[in-house]
């Protein structure tokens, strides 16, 4: 079976950062065998995707709690019985 892979359609943005950042990027994505654009679509790529983990974790703890859990005890009394005096 083959998968077609389709191309997401992309969008230039415009930055503004100061020239010592620029100079250290450069050479980081040098380092990297890579381009600065390269380097901060991965960046910003990865931050979005964790952002869309940790909401799915959010729903999903607020549903169990929601649910409720069974923790366990067992009791065999009645409010009366524990308020008599």
């Amino acid at each position: 079976m083959t998968t077609a892979l389709v191309a997401e359609e992309k969008q230039n943005i415009t930055l503004r950062l100061s020239k010592s950042t620029i100079q250290k990027a450069k050479v980081m994505a040098a380092r990297k065998s890579t381009s600065i654009s390269a380097l901060l679509s991965d960046e910003i790529d990865r931050l979005v995707g964790e952002d869309d983990a940790y909401e799915q974790a959010m729903k999903r703890a607020f549903a169990l709690m929601e649910k409720g859990m069974h923790l366990g005890g067992v009791h065999n009394f009645d409010r009366d019985a524990i308020h008599e005096r």
